[in-house]
């Protein structure tokens, strides 16, 4: 290039490279166009270059085949990035984008001992996307982003082998950013050396579910040029995906899934069976399904201890009803970023396990456009200046807050009485109260009894005077004995009885149409925009919480109790936000089994419990419990 040109860019072009840290485009050259701070959609998504590199894998060999590991990235970016443009990647990795293995799930009903007893599986379905079938390419390709699609270890065109979570997993789309940095080697499918040449190594990392997942543990290795990461429904321990305080688990909905179910389900690629049976089998056998215990295995795919590595900012999104990615996942991860004062953003909306673009679009498209502009371009879009948190109270009804757990705030204790009452005031002569634990009456069956019931003890308050809204994690501790009977297990469930309208995890269709990027044969770049569907019900469990009572003290330890002895317990909920109305009644219902979440011992477990001993930690933002 002649010096003289580049000294002839003009002074308002420096002064935009200066304020958005994009590079002046010299004669000639294409560049993105910015106006009203943000970038606009001026390439052509038909005209996109689509290419795919395979990806080597420095320092993983998961096949134990003498050769690193590679994965497989589909890339989509303007045509212009041939003719000098550079543009910053949106990065989707996921193991599902050659489909799914038919895996039976474990049984889960066990013996005394919590070995399994013979039964029929349920076979575990789930939703396979398609790559590039969703946003992403419609809407960013044309505004100056490329795509890519990582297809994880062990899946589709991937060699190595799927481990559920750990390091092995991380180390795939981990390569492809090194890649788009110049520092990881990729070929093309005849094998020739590839680079990125149109990429500013800036990528964004973005998901549901799994493919949320990944980026948090790819943003907790420090890898360079991960700029930020969209974390959606997303997990940061995967012991507390499949395991809760010492306890064998079930995510909601795939009752009997774990570790090795899903990376059987995920081995897609040539011979995976032949090539990884072995390491499927270490699986089975280290995943322990009796103890539950958290172990060394558990250690390696919990993200949370790693968190002091992320150099990325964080837009995290979770649904306050997700029962299979719990909220416990989202809080975790969000209260240790903030204590490291990591930018971050949260969105807690009322749906389950979904993505924001399917119950809020334009506003999502919004405030992701204006984040990865921020990010990856260095736009000032201004998100950076917008309240933190966007939570959904009730459907449809949303508000920004500065922060979550919304300000102001506090623990207010309630305290067990006989008499099923919750009060404000310690009742320590209210008599010990006992209950026998079953294994076929759902959670859902023991809170809509009435009165007294053998399989259950209930507490509530009054009608509540005003309403009340809670913002945290709650948290509940006894004093109870067990006895005559195997269960180990102690479920708390949070409910808010009165009638009222609430979601119902389903979406609805408005009957609108709404048009958000260019359309290109099979993807017309338009979607039916949908709300939350509702349904009136007496009353809602708002928030669960289980615990082994044989790791008591600790998730890594198994402690026998004295049968009939009285121990302390103390565990917590899952993370919630929500909006007990005045007049309804706030109430704690305490059980053993869950029949749609635990393990399910023979029955006849007595629990006895001491409920002037005991209390319920609410986090109250504010409204009278009494």
């Amino acid at each position: 290039m002649h010096p003289c040109k580049v000294l002839s860019v003009p002074l308002v072009a420096l002064l935009v490279a200066t304020l958005t840290g994009i590079p002046p485009a010299t004669a000639g050259t294409p560049a993105i166009k910015i106006e009203g701070n943000a970038t606009q959609p001026i390439f052509s998504r038909a005209d996109a270059i689509a290419q795919t590199v395979y990806v080597e894998v420095e320092g993983t060999d998961s096949d134990n085949d003498g050769k690193p590991d590679r994965v497989a990235v589909d890339i989509l970016r303007p045509k212009e990035t041939d003719a000098g443009l550079k543009v910053p990647v949106i990065m989707e990795a996921s193991p599902y984008y050659a489909g799914g293995n038919d895996v039976s799930n474990h049984p889960v009903d066990v013996d005394e001992n919590g070995n399994p007893l013979p039964g029929l599986r349920a076979d575990a379905a789930k939703t396979v996307p398609q790559p590039f079938d969703g946003y992403y390419d419609n809407y960013f390709v044309p505004r100056g982003y490329a795509i890519a699609l990582v297809e994880n270890l062990g899946s589709g065109r991937a060699t190595g082998c799927p481990t559920s979570g750990d390091r092995n997993e991380t180390a795939g789309p981990k390569a492809a950013i090194d890649w788009l940095n110049g520092r990881a080697k990729g070929f093309d499918a005849d094998g020739e050396p590839v680079e990125a040449t149109w990429s500013t190594g800036k990528v964004g990392m973005i998901g549901v579910s799994y493919n949320g997942t990944l980026p948090n543990a790819v943003a907790a290795t420090g890898v360079k040029g991960l700029e930020t990461i969209v974390p959606i429904a997303a997990i940061s321990s995967w012991y507390d995906y499949y395991r809760a305080n010492g306890g064998v688990l079930a995510p909601g909905g795939f009752q009997g899934e774990d570790l090795d179910v899903l990376a059987k389900y995920v081995l897609t690629r040539e011979n995976g069976q032949e090539v990884c049976g072995a390491l499927m089998d270490r699986l089975t056998a280290e995943q322990d399904r009796v103890t539950g215990d958290y172990s060394p295995l558990w250690d390696a795919r919990n993200y949370m201890n790693d968190v002091g590595k992320v150099r990325a900012s964080v837009f995290l999104v979770h649904g306050l009803n997700d029962w299979n990615v719990k909220t416990k996942q989202f809080a975790q991860w969000w209260y240790a970023l903030a204590r490291r004062d990591v930018p971050r953003k949260i969105w807690l909306h009322q749906g389950t396990h979904m993505s924001p673009f399917n119950l809020r679009t334009a506003e999502w498209l919004r405030q992701l456009h204006g984040w990865f502009d921020h990010w990856l371009h260095g736009i000032d879009s201004g998100i950076m200046r917008e309240p933190q948190a966007d939570v959904e109270s009730a459907a449809g009804q949303w508000a920004q807050h500065a922060s979550w757990p919304l300000p102001g705030t506090a623990t207010v204790p309630l305290w067990l009485g006989s008499g099923a009452k919750l009060s404000l005031l310690p009742r320590p002569l209210s008599h010990k109260e006992s209950f026998t634990d079953q294994k076929s009456r759902t959670a859902e069956q023991l809170v809509e009894a009435t009165g007294a019931d053998p399989n259950r003890l209930a507490y509530t308050t009054g009608t509540l005077p005003t309403d009340v809204r809670i913002s945290g994690t709650p948290t509940l501790s006894v004093r109870a004995s067990l006895k005559d009977g195997a269960s180990p297990y102690l479920t708390a469930l949070l409910v808010d009885y009165g009638t009222d309208e609430r979601p119902n995890g389903t979406l609805v269709s408005t009957g609108q149409s709404y048009c958000y990027g260019e359309s290109v044969p099979d993807d017309s770049g338009c979607t039916t925009l949908r709300r939350l569907g509702t349904a009136v019900t007496p009353y809602k469990i708002v928030t669960r919480g289980w615990l082994d009572v044989r790791n008591r003290h600790r998730p890594d330890r198994t402690e026998p109790l004295r049968p009939g002895k009285e121990y302390g317990f103390t565990w917590d909920f899952q993370p919630t936000d929500y909006v007990f109305k005045k007049g309804h009644r706030l109430g704690l219902v305490i059980i053993s089994t869950d029949v749609d979440y635990t393990l399910r011992y023979p029955p006849g477990t007595r629990i006895t419990v001491a409920p002037g001993r005991s209390s319920l930690r609410l986090p109250v933002v504010w409204g009278r419990l009494m």
